[in-house]
C-alpha cells in the first residue's frame, strides 16, 4: 500500500483498526466491508469485531466462536 504525502488531503479521520494475538480485529466504526464474492455488508456501529477465524456464524462479523477451541 503506497504511503500517502502529509500534505494530501484526506477524505475524513483515519479509522482505529486494533490488532488482537488470537481474536478479532476491532475496527472504529462506522465500516463498509467488501467480501470476497463483491457483496458489501455495513455496521453503524462505533466499534467492530472482524472475524479473522472464519468459524463465525456471523462473517465477517465476529459472534466469538473462536473461544470455543481456543
Amino acid at each position: 500500500m503506497p504511503n500517502v504525502p502529509s500534505d494530501a488531503p484526506r477524505p475524513g479521520p483515519p479509522r482505529r483498526v486494533t490488532m488482537q494475538r488470537r481474536g478479532p480485529i476491532l475496527v472504529d466504526g462506522p465500516v463498509e466491508v467488501e467480501l470476497e464474492d463483491g457483496t458489501t455488508v455495513f455496521s453503524d456501529r462505533f466499534r467492530v469485531a472482524l472475524c479473522t477465524c472464519r468459524r463465525s456464524r456471523r462473517y465477517p462479523w465476529c459472534d466469538t466462536s473462536h473461544r470455543e477451541r481456543a
